[in-house]
């Protein structure tokens, strides 16, 4: 549900490629760390911050005298209610199309005490310590928020019912949903999908869900040890050929080209 721990405390191996179905926040305290999310590589310094999407892969490249704090919480746990949903994506912190960025944070010493403050609160647990934790997560992303607009980034400002979208779509890939069906799942209709989606995407509703496909085709046939017939099918198509001819569509390149080019 949620976990912060840091990289001194990590019994994990910090260079194999991990996956796991939470949103993760990584601050870097000192040294300088190289992590790959996705196809993607990015060099994290002292007092910067990136955040991972539940679902995307990501490992470190290099780590050396580096200790970063890490915090991860299940979308369960932290959305409550469509302001804490759209908070979470506020601009693009959390964002399931591959933006993943770097971002220098200004307040360092008050976003640090916050962070171990939540840490304290789940190492002893004390009365009400979940209420507390959720808020002082709000804070750290609000902190993120105005040290975007310090660093003179735009303002994005979300609409919950298209991350409810975002988020059903990945739910459901195997399910192979029409634009339709996630209207129903979430009650709404299929034009209020293509709004808010063409709003914040540029992009039709049933071209959100396949950019959401591609890049899960793209996750596992970088990382998993799975053939491409189990990965067309997991992906819900039916036909393994018609799934290679899709990709081949969207990134130029076969399946199995793909493998072997972008292969880290």
């Amino acid at each position: 549900m949620i976990q912060f721990y840091t990289t001194n405390d990590a019994a994990i191996d910090l260079k194999k490629p991990s996956r796991v179905l939470k949103y993760k926040l990584m601050y870097c305290n000192f040294g300088s760390v190289s992590i790959v999310i996705d196809e993607n590589e990015f060099v994290l310094k002292p007092n910067q911050v990136i955040t991972i999407t539940s679902g995307q892969i990501h490992f470190f490249k290099d780590f050396t005298n580096a200790e970063l704090f890490i915090l991860e919480f299940s979308f369960d746990f932290f959305c409550k209610n469509d302001h804490d949903i759209e908070l979470i994506f506020h601009n693009g912190l959390f964002c399931h199309f591959g933006m993943n960025e770097v971002i220098t944070i200004s307040k360092v010493e008050l976003f640090k005490e916050l962070l171990l403050k939540i840490g304290l609160e789940l190492n002893q647990k004390p009365y009400q310590y979940l209420i507390s934790v959720h808020s002082n997560i709000e804070l750290l992303l609000v902190e993120i928020n105005r040290s975007k607009m310090a660093n003179g980034d735009e303002i994005w400002k979300p609409d919950a019912l298209f991350l409810h979208f975002l988020e059903s779509v990945r739910k459901h890939f195997k399910n192979n949903f029409t634009v339709s069906k996630h209207a129903d799942l979430l009650h709404t209709t299929e034009a209020k999908l293509n709004e808010v989606s063409k709003l914040h995407t540029g992009k039709t509703a049933q071209n959100v869900i396949y950019s959401l496909i591609v890049s899960e085709a793209k996750r596992r046939l970088l990382y998993e040890d799975t053939s491409i017939k189990e990965i067309a099918f997991e992906l819900g198509f039916n036909d393994p050929f018609y799934f290679s001819n899709f990709f081949k569509k969207h990134t130029n390149l076969s399946p199995k080209n793909y493998k072997k080019e972008v292969a880290v």
